[in-house]
């Protein structure tokens, strides 16, 4: 087996992963670039162990080893972007990054206080009149629930 062939298969996939790492600003996406450039990673040792045919096939098992590690790296990564994409209401990581620096969530107020210690605007008799109950702040201030 030429060694040639997998070994610039591989390192066209890690460069598209690296292009996506690099160029792709939502979390998933930059997640499963990161795991096309472990695929390559594994194409390589699976490769090289294959070329070296004296050797106890050390390659291979690292390979089911790492690929092993990558699931378990894949499934906490999701939940962790689910979970901050749930919070934040986005997965963009220039967006989350800004707000890291900032230190405030998304509305801007950064007093660092949970949702329950917020004050709630009192209601007003513009909005008595219309129907409308504008109290609650946060995230599902702006929906209308039927």
């Amino acid at each position: 087996m030429h060694l040639a062939y997998p070994a610039v298969l591989a390192v066209l996939l890690f460069c598209v992963g690296l292009y996506g790492v690099l160029a792709r600003r939502n979390a998933i996406l930059v997640l499963m670039a990161v795991e096309l450039m472990l695929n390559a990673v594994n194409l390589n040792l699976v490769a090289f162990d294959v070329w070296l045919r004296d050797t106890l096939h050390a390659g291979q098992a690292l390979t089911l080893f790492t690929i092993a590690i990558a699931a378990a790296e894949i499934g906490i990564g999701l939940a962790i972007v689910l979970l901050v994409y749930r919070n934040r209401g986005s997965s963009d990581i220039d967006r989350l990054r800004d707000l890291r620096e900032s230190g405030g969530p998304p509305g801007g107020d950064s007093s660092g206080g949970s949702r329950d210690e917020k004050s709630v605007a009192p209601a007003t008799d513009n909005d008595a009149e219309s129907g409308s109950d504008q109290r609650v702040q946060g995230p599902a201030a702006g929906r209308r629930h039927a």
